[in-house]
Formats: structure tokens, C-alpha cells, sequence
């Protein structure tokens, strides 16, 4: 279980977390990417690849024995910020779809470039899963 962590007097932010406090099995998930189990692309749109990355990480963590209601944060890696804000509504659809909370301290970074050439985003993620 984790709990949102919000400063007496600041504001709720939109869409994630300020922070998030949790105990148990630690799983950490490398970048993903928008790309599918074969590492191919099937999209170069933002919205598509965002989703596709959502699902990848949801697919880790599954082998983890956990859940998206386990991630206490994520950082995402985005090679274009109006691109990013652009999406945003095509995101959050697929975010609540795939993941469904925004109890997640949460980073938006804009980068020069990732490594996969035709990589849009890339989105690491940490679970915490409470131990029975």
C-alpha cells in the first residue's frame, strides 16, 4: 500500500504526486519504450508509443508478480515537450486505462535524443509491493 504524500498548504497537483510514501518488495523497471515485444515500432505518433511503453511496463512488472497499482514513481523521457503536452489527452486516456491511479510521484524530462532512433518516449518505473 502506498500513501500520497502533499504539504500542509500546497496545492493537489494534477496528475500525479508530490511524493509517495511505501513498504514492501522493491521493483525497479528499466526505460521502456514504445516499442512491442519483438522491438519493433508500430507507430512513430507520440500518443501510440507512450501507450505501447505504458503497456510494456505493465508487462514487467506483471512478471514481477506486481501490478500498476504498485508503481510509486516514474520518470519519463520525452524527445519533444510541445509533443508531449500535444498528447497529453491521448496519454491520460491510455494512463487511466493501463494504470489507473495517479498516486505516483512522477518526472517529465525533455532530452536531446534516446538511444532507439525512433523512440518518442521513455518511461522507467518503480514499484513497491506491500508484503502480506
Amino acid at each position: 500500500m502506498s500513501e500520497a504524500l502533499l504539504p500542509d498548504g500546497w496545492m493537489r497537483p494534477r496528475g500525479y504526486a508530490n511524493g509517495v510514501a511505501a513498504t514492501g518488495r522493491q521493483i525497479f523497471v528499466a526505460g521502456m519504450i514504445g516499442w512491442d515485444a519483438g522491438e519493433q515500432f508500430q507507430s512513430d505518433d507520440f500518443a501510440e508509443q507512450a501507450t505501447q511503453a505504458l503497456r510494456n511496463a505493465v508487462a514487467v512488472l506483471r512478471a514481477g508478480g506486481a501490478g500498476p497499482e504498485h508503481i510509486v514513481r516514474m520518470t519519463w523521457y520525452v524527445v519533444d515537450r510541445a509533443e508531449y503536452h500535444a498528447a497529453l489527452p491521448r496519454v491520460g486516456a491510455a494512463f487511466r486505462e493501463l494504470i489507473g491511479h495517479y498516486t505516483i510521484a512522477m518526472t517529465a524530462v525533455q532530452v536531446c535524443a534516446l538511444m532507439e532512433s525512433r523512440a518518442r518516449v521513455e518511461i522507467e518505473v518503480t514499484a513497491v509491493v506491500p508484503e502480506a
